[in-house]
């Protein structure tokens, strides 16, 4: 474990900066106060953990401490080569390293992909989580029973694109201007399109990344229904083009405790495009 230490307190542990599970190194951005409730933020595809920069920054100037990770496949260190080494139970123990690390109950905060591992740690390690927030992506059950019964199969058809190999890459890097017309008519913003150019491909992160698509065949699904039993608040944005509205609706179901939904006038991208908007929401219902 790679840490440093900022102003040390009593009740408080060292700042952050990486930690390691097995032989993986992931990057962390600690920021905020050391004392401060620990908010845990996983990112999506295809961003990096610079996605919660705005919202990090609004969290510590209420006091709250911030720590977004790097996941598997987007850490350089952290980037195994085979389909199943990205399967949902690898995930999620890689954020269950960080938590044992923070040593208290957390804020854990997921979009998109993130929200998926989100989802997935609040089942298996409930007592480690104060408050479940998901972003974009419901519950897994809700999300399926929504593909047999609305469009969302239909929305969802990158998912079997992404799963072939050699072709996104393809896509992304040899016809870019295809690539990126996926990405911007998802609504992605220009300044967001250029991250993507730099952080994914250029930082050769797209095919790591592109791994957790190809690593759902290995995950298993024996906890598909498992309810959630920690207050949950759920973000979603009603011009997301990825997520219909039918597992939102569905969504509620699968949460035994607290439950806020939330919806708003919003593309797929809230913690870029709405840091504002989203902050506020978290802020209000932990209160």
């Amino acid at each position: 474990m790679n840490t440093t230490t900022d102003i040390k307190t009593d009740s408080a542990i060292p700042r952050i900066e990486s930690f390691q599970r097995e032989n993986l190194i992931f990057d962390v951005i600690d920021s905020g106060p050391l004392n401060g409730q620990a908010f845990v933020l996983l990112h999506g595809f295809p961003e990096t953990n610079k996605s919660w920069q705005e919202t990090s920054e609004i969290l510590n100037q209420q006091g709250y401490r911030t720590l977004a990770v790097n996941q598997r496949g987007y850490s350089l260190g952290a980037q195994p080569q085979k389909r199943r080494d990205y399967r949902s139970s690898a995930l999620v123990e890689d954020v269950n390293a960080l938590l044992d690390l923070i040593q208290q109950p957390v804020y854990l905060v997921g979009h998109d992909w993130g929200a998926v591992v989100a989802w997935d740690v609040a089942q298996r390690y409930p007592e480690k989580i104060k408050h479940l927030i998901t972003i974009s992506v419901p519950h897994k059950a809700a999300f399926m029973k929504a593909m047999l019964r609305s469009d969302q199969l239909l929305k969802s058809y990158y998912i079997g694109l992404f799963q072939l190999p050699k072709i996104p890459e393809l896509l992304f890097e040899k016809f870019p201007k295809i690539g990126l017309a996926l990405l911007k008519d998802s609504g992605m913003t220009s300044k967001q399109l250029e991250d993507f150019q730099q952080d994914i491909v250029a930082e050769k992160r797209l095919s790591s990344a592109l791994n957790w698509y190809r690593g759902v065949p290995f995950s298993s699904n024996k906890n598909l229904t498992q309810s959630i039993k920690v207050p949950t608040l759920f973000i979603w944005g009603k011009h997301d083009s990825a997520i219909g509205a039918k597992g939102v609706e569905l969504n509620k179901y699968y949460v035994k405790a607290a439950y806020k939904e939330v919806i708003m006038d919003a593309t797929h991208w809230i913690p870029v495009q709405n840091a504002k908007e989203l902050s506020q929401s978290i802020l209000e219902t932990i209160a």
